[in-house]
């Protein structure tokens, strides 16, 4: 028999195939077809992650001065506007000194008379001419009339409102002219450097937490920025109303653009795995606090219970139950029992492959007559 021959049966038993199925579609086909669950799935990966505490907190100062003038009187002139930096000492406005310079000038002449004075009584009394108690009581009064000239001097320098702090004025209260007491202030020194955030953390979090651990700040007003800090200390208290613990982290920022205020997100680090199991959230069922996934093998996806660790940017860290490279169902679960017969979707189906391999033998047939 022919090459030409065989082709022609085969074409024409191929037809009789078809006319007949085209009757009645085989039962068992659809089955199959409708066994075969679309789903998508990745391998787990071997990779690190971290686990971390995070809260919201805003911005204080660590430093912060109320500056309050020690003597009363009218400014005469003011030195520093807001948003200046200052150190400790410098002279933020000057009180007038006029009274306070003659109350000094007549101290110390009162001063140079005592000093004669006590010259020549003691000169007196080295040769007896007076009482050993005379003399005394001008030496008191000397002594006396020493430390007034010192007050005088210290009451003058006070007309130098100084910062007591270093750090920036924040706020300027006064104006040239204005009359000022000992009681009310006059400006406001923050120091930004360093910055503290106070984090009330729950209880259950009081073992993972210590001094020394870094805190990484996302702050509101400067997206896509990230400030490293650290935890300076934790309060040994925990709130009986609220269930929390104070922790205070410390932020140091050199480029300045962090400010007391600010609102941000901090995260605490306080555990890294290196060679962690992964696999997307998406991936891991939970039911009753028992977590579990499907694992795609041999075109059919098998249900396996999981003990979950840590989660951390989309992935579940997997202690139990997997093995890196194998799939997991990421998408579709809700269809599935264990032991169905899946088509992952991007790989091609065995039905395709099928079709392929006719098409390529016709075509060989063909070429052959």
């Amino acid at each position: 028999m022919s090459n030409k021959t065989l082709a022609w049966l085969m074409v024409a038993s191929l037809g009789f195939v078809t006319a007949c199925g085209s009757d009645r579609p085989s039962e068992e086909a659809e089955e199959k077809e409708e066994a075969a669950v679309p789903v998508e799935a990745v391998a787990a990966r071997q990779d690190a992650i971290e686990a971390f505490y995070s809260a919201t907190a805003t911005l204080e100062a660590d430093g912060e001065a109320a500056v309050v003038p020690r003597v009363g009187g009218r400014i005469t002139a003011i030195e520093v506007e807001e948003g200046d930096r200052v150190a400790a000492g410098d002279v933020l406005a000057r009180i007038d000194d006029e009274r306070l310079r003659l109350e000094l000038a007549r101290s110390e002449a009162d001063l140079k008379r005592l000093r004669q004075d006590l010259e020549r009584q003691r000169e007196m009394h080295e040769r007896d001419m007076i009482s050993t108690e005379a003399f005394e009581r001008l030496q008191y009064q000397f002594e006396a009339q020493e430390a007034a000239v010192e007050l005088a001097r210290l009451e003058l320098s006070y007309t130098a409102i100084e910062a007591p702090i270093d750090g920036v004025v924040s706020e300027r209260m006064i104006k040239v002219g204005n009359m000022v007491s000992t009681t009310e202030p006059v400006f406001r020194v923050t120091a930004l450097d360093p910055l503290i955030a106070t984090l009330h953390v729950p209880e259950r979090e009081l073992s993972r937490l210590a001094a020394g651990q870094s805190a990484v700040l996302s702050a509101d007003a400067i997206p896509g920025e990230r400030f490293v800090g650290v935890i300076d200390r934790i309060s040994p208290v925990v709130d009986a109303e609220s269930g929390t613990f104070r922790a205070t982290v410390e932020l140091r920022d050199p480029s300045g653009r962090l400010r007391p205020g600010m609102f941000g997100r901090f995260d605490i680090v306080y555990d890294r795995r290196d060679e962690a199991v992964l696999v997307p959230v998406e991936a891991v069922l939970i039911e009753d606090g028992e977590a579990s996934v499907f694992v795609v093998d041999g075109g059919q996806a098998q249900r396996r219970s999981v003990e979950v660790g840590y989660r951390n940017n989309g992935d579940y860290e997997i202690v139990a139950g997997i093995e890196p490279g194998e799939s997991v169902v990421v998408t579709g679960q809700a269809s599935l029992k264990s032991g169905a017969r899946v088509q992952v979707l991007g790989e091609e189906p065995p039905q395709a492959i099928s079709e392929q391999a006719v098409a390529e033998h016709t075509e060989a047939v063909d070429t052959s007559s």
